[in-house]
């Protein structure tokens, strides 16, 4: 009989180590160990004598293959499709649709699917595609967790793409470890990637998220990938955006934005327009800026609502904006433009549920929070775009001509822009662009 120990390996990084520790030394996190056992029977490594070693430039060309999913977001995300034997890792918070959308997914790929379920069973997964509408005469459905099991499957089918649903449910008979644990999960995930690789098919894991926001299991799991794509969105809004945090084959933070209702998620094909659907030009605090997700550019509201302080500290919150970003952004508006912001209530909000991650927006929650702090409105039809410095500077931003376009075909008439951006898009779109040279400027620009 094999002899077993127990060792603790962190959820977080995969250190590990033979005594339980409160913080992890290799990534600073605390309370991720968890107790697993390990197996000290010694196994003799096995010699190919047949290794593959070529030159790299002696190696045969070959044309591009994608796996369309027909989904026009979803490709857009994937930069064109899945590649074949490529591994996709998808993550999201519990009930935000990753199920819906790979199923959705695999109805609409033109190939054969095998969609393995470790959470439903297959009268589970019917009663599903029924609600959805799909046509589900191109795949197979197999609610198992061994991976043994799926082998055999793969084997027999010889599928185009499979589906896992989730990593997280999955297990290896030979380990002792319990499904969910960081071996059960790297071992499984490494098992179904050496099948896609050699099989030539695409595999693509659904993975949970952890409180903290990351996907659960080791951090060597998104290594190990080729793309990982994170389907996030707030519950109280329909919307749902997919975003490329990694992409071998493809652009890195490109977003997909769907529309979640009761048969299923509809892609969203003009994101800037259904943002701005509800956009009131009559109110304080309110204010349009342009940025870039990926490739897309996408208008959003930016909107600020400024009160008196009552009850000692102000409030700071913050939904779909960097916190920390705000805090520097009142400061300067405190600093260089002499907004007594200090006693007041501040509060921020990305109309549509998105997050934005660029310092484009800066100028534009600069000019809401003035706006509600003086209590006046925003000229109508104005746009702002710009990253605001320390010395309340407009700093210039890139791809300002994609920006600019977007603004001028929803019908924007003037637009405010860095003055160093200016001399490259001067004369060249009939909107009216403004440069301005800081953040006191702007604000005389765009409230007079």
């Amino acid at each position: 009989m094999a002899r077993l120990k127990v060792k603790y390996v962190c959820s977080s990084c995969g250190y590990e180590t033979l005594k339980w520790l409160g913080k992890c030394p290799e990534c600073n996190e605390w309370n991720t160990f968890s107790e697993e056992l390990v197996d000290n029977k010694k196994s003799t490594p096995i010699l190919s004598t047949t290794l593959n070693v070529v030159k790299l430039d002696e190696i045969l060309e070959t044309d591009e293959k994608r796996i369309e999913t027909n989904i026009s977001e979803f490709d857009r995300v994937l930069g064109g499709g899945f590649m074949q034997g490529s591994v996709v890792l998808i993550g999201g918070d519990p009930g935000i649709g990753k199920s819906t959308l790979v199923m959705q997914a695999a109805a609409s790929i033109r190939g054969t699917v095998l969609y393995v379920s470790g959470e439903e069973s297959t009268t589970q997964l019917n009663l599903r595609a029924k609600r959805l509408k799909l046509n589900t005469s191109n795949f197979y459905v197999l609610a198992v967790t061994e991976m043994e099991l799926i082998e055999s499957a793969i084997n027999k089918i010889n599928p185009d793409v499979v589906m896992i649903d989730s990593i997280q449910t999955m297990q290896r008979a030979e380990l002792d470890n319990a499904p969910g644990t960081v071996t059960q999960i790297r071992e499984s995930a490494n098992h179904i990637m050496q099948l896609a690789k050699s099989k030539n098919f695409v595999a693509v894991l659904v993975g949970h998220i952890t409180k903290e926001g990351y996907i659960a299991g080791p951090k060597l799991l998104e290594h190990m990938v080729d793309a990982v794509l994170q389907f996030e969105g707030e519950r109280n809004h329909n919307y749902r955006i997919l975003r490329s945090l990694k992409n071998r084959f493809g652009g890195t933070n490109e977003i997909g934005i769907f529309e979640m209702h009761d048969d299923g998620l509809t892609e969203v094909k003009n994101p800037s327009e259904i943002f701005l659907s509800e956009h009131s030009t009559d109110t304080t605090g309110s204010v349009v800026t342009a940025t870039i997700e990926g490739s897309r550019p996408v208008l959003l509201e930016v909107q600020a609502l400024v009160t008196p302080s009552n009850y000692g500290n102000p409030q700071r919150v913050a939904t779909g904006f960097d916190y920390k970003r705000l805090s520097i952004l009142l400061a300067v508006l405190e600093k260089r433009v002499k907004l007594r912001l200090s006693s007041a209530n501040v509060f921020l909000n990305i109309a549509g549920g998105l997050k934005i991650m660029e310092p484009a927006a800066d100028l534009a929650v600069c000019c809401s929070i003035a706006s509600s702090f003086k209590d006046k409105q925003p000229n109508e039809g104005f746009a702002a775009i710009g990253e605001v410095g320390l010395g309340g500077e407009i700093r210039g931003v890139s791809q300002i001509e994609k920006r600019i376009q977007e603004a001028e075909k929803l019908g924007f008439t003037s637009i405010l822009i860095p003055k160093t951006n200016y001399k490259t898009v001067k004369g060249k779109y009939s909107i009216n662009i403004i440069p301005v040279k800081n953040v006191f400027d702007a604000l005389v620009e765009i409230m007079g």
